[in-house]
């Protein structure tokens, strides 16, 4: 089982900047995807960013151009480097990974999740 830890959340003014990290551990034979999701208060979970093992990327409609998603494969880490933010940005950052075992399972894992809140 993989386990995932974000930091990097908290409170900043609108136009500042945020980086969230995720750094996955546990039996790994491959980590396909990671990526972030964000949840705000009455509405559902949407995808923000995700990056695939051949480093392929995908973003929200809404952070692109803000936000960057970016991977060290070394570390099994994933971060997320969000500039320009928006009060509309603020929201629990959830990491994922879907990832494969030994056994070629394939499997999903999420963090716990970390809050951004974007105020003056």
């Amino acid at each position: 089982q993989v386990q995932l830890v974000e930091s990097g959340g908290g409170l900043v003014q609108p136009g500042g900047s945020l980086r969230l990290s995720c750094a996955a551990s546990g039996t790994i034979f491959s980590l396909n995807v990671m990526g972030w999701y964000r949840q705000a208060p009455g509405k559902e979970r949407e995808l923000v960013a995700l990056v695939r093992s051949g480093g392929t990327t995908d973003y929200a409609d809404s952070v692109k151009g803000r936000f960057t998603i970016s991977r060290d494969i070394a570390k099994n880490t994933v971060y997320l480097q969000m500039n320009a933010l928006k009060p509309e940005d603020t929201a629990v950052y959830h990491c994922n990974a879907v990832y494969t075992v030994l056994s070629g399972a394939k499997f999903i894992s999420w963090g716990q999740g970390t809050q951004v809140t974007v105020s003056s």
